[in-house]
């Protein structure tokens, strides 16, 4: 195995690693925030307990996603020195601003985890999850930033093999930024729904406290219902992407959709078997006309093909697989959860409710494959930049270390990321297996709820 290879797989089993807790760190506050805002517009303690419970779960999370995402920084100057000889310079400013947007949100979240009850007024409590959304989403944005950067550079200009006259601001807001920002936020607020759900409808199927029965039914509420808007703005954000990915990275698109030759009416290929000496795909869904509708808004689009894409700067064609995943379980989660409403909708004359075992099984899988579909678009959005580190500037095969050792590091990376991972898991499961939510609720806001003698709500501290 070469050096590139093993720098490749080893920054790719970082980041499939990170994207999980980066995508909870993201998607989480916003959770949390929605719940708290109706436990106390309605006065329910259900969900103050339910944004309790999450909140207290979410440091556990964020804890591991500090050490990984240090890990990627620390990876970057090691494994890939001639990247950051020539880029470390433009994108120092987003690493610098999502560590201070991280510092921002634990700031606040501290203050958050540790006000409960503090108030008078709960809103004002509500009020701290302000900042811990913007901190958690603008880091999102910060480091999106860098990975736009990689894929579409701006802001200077190419001298002798040096980046000169940089503007930082430009480099960050190059064109593909909005649209990647786009995707990456609204699909962290998908699958965390998604999971939050997936919690829910599991605890249903497996009872073990029957007190806590009407809790998840209403989390199941609340997330199907965000899970539902997320989803479709999903969607959007694929639009926008496809229409991006046809202006300024034709040969990516063209990869995803196995779009050998360049013409207009071009079909959507989903799914297949590719025999790349002969160029045919079989066993394939083809969708006539959909990818220049997609491209741009007209069957008439004209949508480039490989065959006009230099060899050597084409991307690897096994993308069109992630591709597949990502859309096929996209489509599962949104599905779903329209079939909840439908089944809530239709309860009075079916014999199904949206709680219905079967459709709780159903539910459980959202989770699960909305976080495949996260770790598919990433590995599609990677791979469809090779052979290139920065597009059209800098290939992967330059930039990585010299030095030898990579492939014990590759080893060792992998076992901590398991020890990681499952210390994660065990822990979490601890935090809440053994506890009723029932139970927290009334130890938090009593047996008669959440309103306390003096009408401010929620027990009030001596």
């Amino acid at each position: 195995m070469d050096e590139a290879l093993i720098g490749r797989t080893l920054t790719g089993l970082t980041l499939s690693f990170h994207i999980i807790f980066a995508t909870i760190g993201v998607g989480v506050p916003i959770i949390f925030m929605v719940l708290e805002f109706l436990g106390i517009k309605k006065q329910d303690a259900h969900y103050l307990t339910m944004a309790r419970r999450i909140a207290k779960g979410y440091t556990v999370t964020v804890a591991v996603g500090v050490v990984t995402g240090t890990i990627i920084g620390l990876q970057l100057s090691l494994i890939w020195p001639d990247f950051m000889r020539l880029g470390g310079q433009i994108i120092a400013l987003p690493l610098f601003m999502e560590t201070f947007a991280f510092f921002f949100e634990a700031i606040f979240l501290g203050i958050y985890l540790y006000t409960w009850d503090r108030f008078k007024n709960q809103f004002n409590h509500w009020l701290l999850t302000i900042p811990i959304v913007i901190g958690s989403t603008l880091s999102a944005v910060f480091i999106t930033t860098v990975n736009s950067f990689m894929n579409t550079p701006a802001g200077f200009d190419f001298v002798d093999g040096e980046f000169l006259n940089i503007d930082p601001v430009a480099a960050m807001l190059n064109p593909s930024t909005w649209v990647r920002v786009f995707h990456v936020v609204v699909t962290a607020y998908m699958t965390i729904a998604f999971l939050m759900a997936t919690i829910s409808a599991v605890k249903l199927l497996r009872v073990k406290f029957v007190e806590d029965k009407e809790y998840h039914k209403k989390g199941l509420k609340v997330m199907m219902s965000i899970g539902v808007i997320t989803a479709l703005l999903t969607l959007l954000a694929g639009d926008f992407s496809a229409k991006f990915l046809h202006e300024e990275q034709p040969e990516k698109l063209a990869a995803f959709e196995w779009h050998f030759e360049t013409e207009d009416r071009a079909d959507l290929v989903l799914f297949g078997i590719l025999d790349e000496e002969t160029q045919e795909v079989k066993y394939e869904l083809r969708i006539p006309w959909v990818l220049s509708i997609l491209a741009g808004n007209s069957v008439d689009t004209e949508v480039t093909g490989l065959n006009d894409i230099p060899e050597d700067e084409r991307p690897p064609l096994i993308i069109h697989y992630f591709f597949d995943l990502m859309v096929f379980f996209g489509t599962y989660a949104l599905g779903v959860s329209i079939v909840y409403f439908l089944a809530k909708l239709t309860k009075k004359w079916t014999k199904i409710n949206e709680h219905h075992p079967i459709l709780l099984y159903l539910y459980a899988l959202t989770g699960p494959l909305s976080f495949l579909a996260i770790e598919a678009g990433w590995f599609l959005a990677e791979m469809g930049r090779q052979p290139w580190i920065v597009r059209g500037y800098m290939r992967v095969s330059d930039a990585v270390t010299q030095a030898d050792g990579l492939g014990i590091t590759l080893i060792l990376f992998a076992i901590l990321y398991a020890v990681l991972g499952v210390t994660c898991i065990y822990v979490l499961v601890k935090m809440f297996k053994d506890k009723s939510a029932e139970e927290e609720k009334i130890s938090w806001y009593g047996e008669s709820g959440i309103k306390a003698e003096d009408g401010s709500g929620g027990r009030l501290l001596p």
